[in-house]
């Protein structure tokens, strides 16, 4: 599964370099030089309107170079040295492979990719409906919960709602408040 660790915002200056925004906790390891990043192009809207035979970024890029720069990060990959190449990147996610990242040693700690799949249930083992994605919203994150009956419910992933994250049990026990998912 690749997790996505940042995305390229737009070219910086004409020789290659972009602007990142990181979305990792752990960025002086993910964006290291010579670290090498998977891209996933996928959800870039404008590449769809490309005509066939028109350069997409590559399946893998290393990092050359890499400096901070207004709370995001300018980077230069080994091939791209020219702005057309380095515009032509804009939405670009880059991701690693989840294998490759070592689960935490705090127990209340977890990568996204642990968690999705995982049945939330209540206090009673009532099954509620299963964890989609997490949310990482400016206060606390957020679970984003297909609910049994379709809809698509927000838990706030706080230790009062969530008391329980049991991994190797697959699942996930919340207490909601009243009305929580009734909007």
């Amino acid at each position: 599964m690749l997790l996505v660790v940042g995305q390229v915002i737009r070219a910086h200056g004409v020789r290659g370099e972009v602007v990142v925004d990181v979305r990792t906790d752990a960025p002086a390891e993910r964006f290291a030089v010579g670290s090498v990043l998977e891209t996933d192009s996928t959800a870039v809207r404008h590449l769809q309107t490309v005509p066939p035979g028109a350069w997409k970024p590559p399946p893998t890029l290393t990092i050359e170079s890499v400096r901070p720069h207004q709370g995001r990060l300018l980077i230069v990959f080994d091939g791209i040295y020219e702005r057309n190449l380095a515009e032509d990147m804009r939405g670009v996610l880059l991701c690693v492979d989840s294998a490759t990242i070592p689960a935490s040693d705090d127990p209340d700690e977890f990568n996204d990719h642990e968690l999705v799949g995982l049945d939330v249930v209540d206090a009673a083992g009532e099954r509620v409906g299963e964890l989609l994605r997490i949310d990482h919203a400016p206060a606390h994150d957020l679970l984003v919960v297909r609910l049994l009956d379709g809809r698509t419910g927000l838990v706030p992933f706080v230790r009062e709602i969530v008391p329980e994250v049991d991994v190797p049990g697959r699942r996930i026990v919340i207490t909601p408040p009243e009305g929580l998912f009734d909007l």
